[in-house]
């Protein structure tokens, strides 16, 4: 496996982004990774879910290489900058991906690495730590269920509980989300940003111009569907169920919206390992990295660092 140094195709251009920080590609196989890393130290690896890019994690990145940290967030197959086959998206291959990837960037160079997914980088975090054990140090989720091993809140109303989980069934529908989405991207992003957070303000035109952008190129709709349906698949839930046969052995830290999973994911997520913190973070909606993401960072350094490092600056 050989990294390539290099920023993205000419047809592709992404928003700036600090100086401190790179875009690269990583052949892994048959597969072109994309990723954006800064700083030094011991390495964070980053996954962002659905349907988003590393993008979700940029004001994050920043505030963990300030505390001397080598941040990585990776577009996962499919997604941003990355190439987006055919098949492939079944988390086993998912999470090889990225065990490829952390290979071809020599991030074990040092010992195991911390990882922190979000929503559907989540799920793939999850199945990284239980395919690769080896691999990561100390995890971290946010706001996700793992597909088989939990179900959805049914604490909430008919209404609130429909727009926090419509998205599970519709995307593992054929042709129809492409269907319906196909041109209309930036509309779609605007609405479902804004109907899943409580700090919409979060999200400003450029960020969505961005994510619209990502998810208007071919075959980006369909990759984006294809990972609901591979999870969601038989094949799917008995591999995670599989998986939640052998808790992980390493710490693992759960961060749950309050207009999302809240405290009901900490208690849903507990038996997958033998180290289980976590808690709900107030006033943050679906999209944690960006709604609160100074909370986030504090969180994770805390986690990763407990003893060596002080988050007062975060409070």
């Amino acid at each position: 496996m050989n990294v390539l140094r290099q920023s993205p195709p000419a047809a592709a251009k992404p928003l700036p982004f600090p100086q401190a920080f790179r875009h690269g590609t990583a052949r892994v196989g048959d597969l072109h990774l994309h990723y954006v890393e800064g700083g030094e130290g011991r390495p964070i690896l980053l996954i962002p879910g659905w349907p988003q890019t590393w993008y979700a994690w940029r004001h994050v990145m920043p505030l963990l290489v300030e505390a001397g940290r080598r941040v990585i967030a990776v577009d996962p197959r499919g997604t941003g900058e990355s190439d987006r086959p055919l098949d492939g998206y079944d988390l086993a291959t998912v999470a090889a991906d990225i065990h490829g990837l952390v290979e071809a960037l020599d991030l074990l160079s040092s010992g195991p690495i911390d990882v922190a997914g979000h929503d559907v980088g989540a799920w793939i975090a999850y199945a990284y730590a239980s395919d690769w054990r080896s691999d990561i140090r100390r995890l971290a989720l946010l706001d996700a269920l793992i597909p088989g091993l939990s179900a959805a809140r049914v604490d909430l109303g008919v209404r609130e509980g429909h727009l926090r989980s419509w998205h599970f069934p519709f995307n593992q529908l054929d042709d129809l989300p492409e269907l319906l989405l196909a041109g209309r991207e930036h509309a779609f992003l605007t609405w479902l940003f804004r109907a899943k957070s409580v700090r919409p303000w979060a999200f400003t035109a450029d960020d969505i111009d961005e994510y619209a952008r990502q998810l208007a190129a071919p075959g980006a709709i369909r990759a984006a569907t294809a990972y609901y349906k591979a999870a969601f698949s038989a094949e799917g839930i008995a591999a995670n169920r599989s998986r939640a046969e052998r808790p992980l052995e390493i710490p693992l830290h759960v961060l749950g919206a309050e207009r999302g999973l809240g405290e009901a994911m900490v208690e849903a997520l507990t038996p997958l390992a033998r180290d289980v913190r976590g808690r709900a973070v107030s006033d943050c909606g679906h999209y944690m990295p960006e709604e609160c993401p100074d909370e986030i960072a504090a969180e994770l350094l805390a986690f990763f660092e407990p003893a060596s490092i002080r988050t007062e600056r975060f409070a």
